[in-house]
């Protein structure tokens, strides 16, 4: 059925169409990533986390509603489970004004009759240790995306690189601009689920190049064109792709579901990651490269006079 769609100019077509949708994506993410922001966690942030259960089934919204009336700052509330929550503190200016916050709400809750919470653990993360943590963690990411500009440069010719390139920056911008859209935590592990997407990406783009460039490298006398070469290098591959991005999927979805709450945020990051990263490798690394010029010519093999002289000798 894929197959089909990817046939002749309905295929260019297509790929057109999809490389446009991935620009719009990507604007709507810059924009949403510029007014709203990142979610940061405490890892990054700083301030009190505080879990506890309560003896009953309480509803998110009413015991939210009763630790606002006996808290002064900004605080964030959410459930683990059915019976266990985790409040997330914001660091206040005065570290002795939050520890007293935290006295006061958790004292209402632990001595409250309907409630009967049970403070499980409770503790500090300083903002310079989330400072360092988030420098280092985007030092990590800039080393990756250097290596693999290097890799690329030294593997594929200038064009089918910069497809690649651009389909991981493309991957990595969709998925912070989801987290942005939905304000969903970014934490430690979700950056670590990016440094895994652009591993993922990268896979998938080289793919597809590799075998753009040995359908290019058997076409020297020109008799496809580059729009059909492409689309016939994705048919080849497809069916790879497809399969490997499904089994994946299954077991990303198995751990967002099933993990619970601290690995769902890297759940949510590499599902998405690996969505939009099977995506780029059809619509953006190898259909830029076509409009930059990309053609069996870029790989003809070059010789001198004298050489071709030796050539055309009986």
């Amino acid at each position: 059925m894929l197959n089909y769609f990817l046939k002749g100019e309905k295929g260019t077509r297509l790929r057109f169409m999809g490389m446009l949708l991935s620009a719009i994506l990507v604007l709507l993410s810059v924009f949403t990533l510029t007014h709203k922001g990142l979610n940061f966690g405490l890892d990054f942030t700083g301030g009190y986390l505080t879990e506890f259960t309560t003896s009953q089934s309480v509803e998110l919204k009413e015991l939210q509603s009763f630790i606002a009336k006996n808290h002064n700052g900004e605080f964030e509330l959410t459930a683990q489970g059915n019976s266990h929550f985790q409040l997330r503190e914001a660091p206040s200016a005065s570290t002795t004004s939050t520890a007293a916050n935290s006295l006061d709400w958790q004292s209402a809750v632990t001595q409250n009759d309907d409630i009967n919470a049970q403070v499980l653990s409770s503790a500090y993360i300083g903002s310079q240790v989330g400072d360092e943590l988030f420098d280092q963690g985007c030092l990590a990411m800039f080393a990756a995306m250097i290596a693999v500009m290097i890799y690329l440069a030294v593997r594929f010719e200038w064009r089918l690189a910069v497809g690649s390139v651009v389909a991981l920056v493309h991957d990595l911008i969709l998925v912070l601009g989801l987290f942005s859209l939905l304000q969903i935590e970014f934490n430690l592990t979700v950056l670590a689920s990016l440094l895994a997407i652009i591993g993922y990406s990268l896979n998938d783009s080289i793919i597809v190049g590799d075998r753009v460039r040995e359908l290019l490298r058997v076409q020297s006398n020109n008799i496809l064109s580059p729009a059909t070469i492409i689309n016939n290098a994705i048919k080849s591959t497809l069916t790879r792709t497809l399969i490997t991005s499904g089994t994946t999927l299954a077991t990303v979805a198995s751990v967002w579901l099933l993990a619970g709450a601290p690995l769902q945020g890297f759940a949510i990051a590499l599902f998405t990651g690996i969505v939009v990263g099977t995506f780029s490798s059809i619509c953006i690394a190898a259909t830029l490269p076509e409009l930059l010029g990309l053609s069996a010519k870029n790989y003809e093999v070059k010789v001198d006079a004298h050489t071709q002289t030796l050539l055309d000798m009986p």
